[in-house]
C-alpha cells in the first residue's frame, strides 16, 4: 500500500473530526515546484537582522503533560496565547535565538491536523478544537521576534497510559489497534511495522508542508527506555519483517535508521531549507562496550537500549544538527560532561552536522541534585568548557519553564558570561 492510500485509510473517520477548512494565516503560502518563495525571502530577511556572530541559543518548550505550556489544560484561547507569547518574549530577553516547540507530544497535534487529534494538553479533552492554531501562532510570533521555530515531534509515543478506549474516537491507534503496543504504563506505535513508519512520517510532514517552520526536531524517544521486568512484545513483528538480520536488536536499529533516513529525504523533498535535528540521550555507547564509545559508565546506551544508532546518523549526515542531552555535571563519574563534549565533538568532525549541547537547566538549584547543581556557575562552566571545542556551535536549555523561573540564577549567569549581545543561529 502506498503512503497516500495508507494515510487515507489511517485517517478515515478521524478526518471529519479534526480537519479544519481554514488553516489560518499561519499556514504556508502556495508553492512553486515545491518551494515557498515567500518563505525563503522572509527567512533571509530574518537572518539579516542585527546580531553579532553565529551561535545556536535555544530552549525546549515542552507541552507533554503541560510540563511548560499551557500551564494547565482548559485555559481559554486568549490565556493560552498570552502564556505562549510570554515564553517567546523571555527567550528574547535571555538573548536566545531559537525555540524548540513540542507540537506532537503523544500522537496528537498542536495544529489542525487531518491525521491526528488535537492534543488533550490544550483543552483537557483529546480531539477538542482549542479555537486557535498554536503552531501557526508560534511560528508567526517567533519570527516576528527574530527567533527560529523548530517543531518538536515525538515519533512513536501514543499515550501516557495503556487504555486505547481513552483515546479520542477515530484516533488512528483505535482504528488500527494492531499498530500499538503497551509498555511501561504507556502506549507506543510499533516501530517495526512499515505502515506505522509511513503514517507517523505523513503525520509529522503535514506540519512541514503547511507552516514556515525552521526545522523538524526529534527528541530521545525511539524504542522506549527499558523498564525492568517488562518486554516490548514485538516478536510477531520481528518474525514477519526481520528476515536477514542477525538478531532482533539489529532489526530494531534498522527500523529506526529507516525512520531517520526517510524523514531526512522527505523533508528535503518538501523544502530543502527546513533543517532536521535530533536530541538524543547523551551516551551512544560506553567505551567498555565499544571502543568507539565514550569514556562513560552510563546505565543506558542509545545504541543498545533505545536501538538508536545516533553516531551513525551524524556520520551518514542524515541529520543537519544533533543536540546530545548532556544532562550531567562536570566531574560526574558515570557520565562526565567534560568527557562527553569532546567525544561528540569528534563524532561531528568532518560531517558538516552542527553540534549543539543539551543543557540540564532544570537541575540547577533542585535540592534533589548533587552539590554541583546548587552552584549557579555550573552551567556557565559548561559553556566555557564547550567553547574549547570547534564543532560545538551552541546550546539548548531544558526547559522553558526554568528559563523563566531561573531558580538560583544559573540562566542569568549564562547570559551575563556568554550572551552579552544577540547572535544569529548557524545554518
Amino acid at each position: 500500500m502506498g503512503r497516500r492510500s495508507l494515510a487515507a485509510a489511517a485517517v478515515g473517520a478521524a478526518a471529519s473530526l479534526w480537519a479544519m477548512a481554514d488553516a489560518g494565516a499561519a499556514a504556508r503560502p502556495d508553492r512553486e515546484n515545491g518551494q515557498d518563495r515567500g518563505k525563503r525571502e522572509k527567512r533571509e530577511k530574518r537572518k539579516g537582522r542585527k546580531a553579532v556572530g553565529k551561535e545556536f541559543r535555544g530552549m525546549w518548550l515542552a507541552t507533554v503533560a503541560n510540563r511548560d505550556w499551557p500551564s494547565k489544560p482548559g485555559l481559554s484561547a486568549e490565556q493560552q496565547r498570552a502564556e505562549l507569547l510570554a515564553f517567546l518574549d523571555t527567550a528574547v530577553e535571555r538573548r536566545l535565538n531559537a525555540v524548540v516547540f513540542q507540537v506532537r507530544p503523544t500522537a496528537d497535534a498542536l495544529w489542525p491536523s487531518p491525521y491526528e487529534p488535537w492534543s488533550q494538553f490544550l483543552t483537557g479533552v483529546q480531539g477538542r478544537d482549542p479555537g486557535w492554531d498554536p503552531l501557526g501562532t508560534a511560528v508567526a510570533e517567533a519570527h516576528a521576534r527574530g527567533l527560529e521555530l523548530h517543531a518538536w515531534f515525538n515519533p512513536y509515543r501514543v499515550a501516557n497510559h495503556t487504555d486505547p478506549a481513552r483515546l479520542a474516537e477515530g484516533h488512528p491507534a483505535r482504528v488500527h489497534p494492531d499498530w500499538v503496543l503497551p509498555y511501561g504504563g504507556k502506549l507506543y506505535y510499533n516501530p517495526g511495522l512499515p505502515q506505522v513508519r509511513s503514517f507517523v512520517q505523513d503525520a509529522m510532514l503535514d506540519a512541514v508542508r503547511r507552516y514556515d517552520i525552521d526545522a523538524v526536531h526529534f527528541d530521545d524517544y525511539f524504542y522506549p527506555y527499558p523498564v525492568a521486568g517488562q518486554t516490548f512484545a514485538d516478536d510477531d513483528t520481528y518474525a514477519a519483517h526481520g528476515e536477514g538480520f542477525p538478531d532482533k536488536a539489529a532489526w530494531r536499529r534498522d527500523n529506526i535508521d529507516r525512520l531517520v533516513r526517510e524523514m531526512s529525504e522527505r523533508i528535503r523533498e518538501i523544502d530543502k531549507d527546513v533543517r532536521f535535528g535530533i536530541s538524543p540521550f547523551g551516551v551512544w555507547r560506553n567505551s567498555a562496550t565499544d571502543p568507539l564509545g565514550s569514556d562513560t559508565r552510563a546505565g543506558v546506551q542509545t545504541y543498545d537500549h533505545l536501538h538508536a544508532d545516533t553516531r551513525k546518523w551524524v556520520k551518514e549526515r542524515w541529520i543537519d544538527y544533533v543536540v546530545p542531552q548532556l544532562y550531567w555535571h562536570i566531574g560526574f563519574a558515570a557520565a562526565d560532561y567534560a568527557k562527553l563534549v569532546p567525544w561528540w565533538d569528534d563524532v561531528a568532525r568532518g560531517t558538516d552536522v552542527e553540534l549543539y549541547v543539551g543543557e540540564a537547566l532544570y537541575k540547577a538549584g533542585d535540592p534533589a541534585q548533587p552539590a554541583a547543581w546548587q552552584d549557579p556557575a555550573e552551567l556557565s562552566r559548561h559553556l566555557t568548557l564547550a567553547g574549547e571545542y570547534p564543532r560545538v556551535r551552541g546550546h539548548v536549555f531544558f526547559s522553558a519553564k526554568e528559563v523563566v523561573t531561573d531558580r538560583i540564577g544559573a540562566m542569568a549567569r549564562v547570559v551575563a558570561d556568554h550572551y552579552p549581545t544577540p547572535a544569529r543561529p548557524p545554518g
